[in-house]
């Protein structure tokens, strides 16, 4: 199965978690991250790459040409095992494709380590399984989603 994540480009975002602590970031991206059954290290690393060299900042000639890096952007990961849903049947989600929560959140902070041993600036995340409020003033609006598996990984 694929690791997902839905990306979004930002002037800056927070995140509340479970109603007690939050969490903010500046210009950059905001990553909502599912780990689906079958997902291993290699989708995490590859993810995490992936998102740090996308080139979906403006440049001097409002080309998206820039990266996370070039930008000295921050990043915001959220885990969402909601992205693990099919909507096939019926009028409610099943969350059957979701990895299993322990497994889930063993990627999930592999995905953030690997971030953060990118160079990133700043990287901040949600709780694991925690309720979070997350507020995104979405640049653009840019909005990108990535599928491992479509992209072969």
């Amino acid at each position: 199965m694929p690791m997902r994540a839905v990306i979004q480009r930002v002037s800056r975002a927070e995140i509340t978690i479970d109603h007690r602590e939050t969490r903010s970031i500046g210009p950059g991206l905001v990553v909502f991250l599912g780990v689906m059954q079958g997902d291993g290290e290699a989708q995490a690393d590859f993810l995490a790459e992936k998102v740090h060299g996308l080139r979906v900042f403006t440049d001097e000639n409002q080309k998206m040409n820039l990266s996370l890096e070039d930008v000295q952007g921050e990043l915001l990961v959220v885990s969402n095992f909601t992205l693990g849903t099919d909507c096939k049947k019926g009028r409610r989600p099943s969350f059957d494709l979701a990895a299993p929560p322990q497994e889930a959140d063993r990627l999930y902070q592999r995905f953030v380590a690997h971030a953060k041993e990118q160079g990133i600036r700043k990287v901040e995340t949600g709780e694991f399984g925690a309720h979070m409020d997350v507020l995104c003033a979405n640049d653009g609006p840019v909005t990108l989603i990535i599928d491992t598996e479509k992209i072969g990984k």
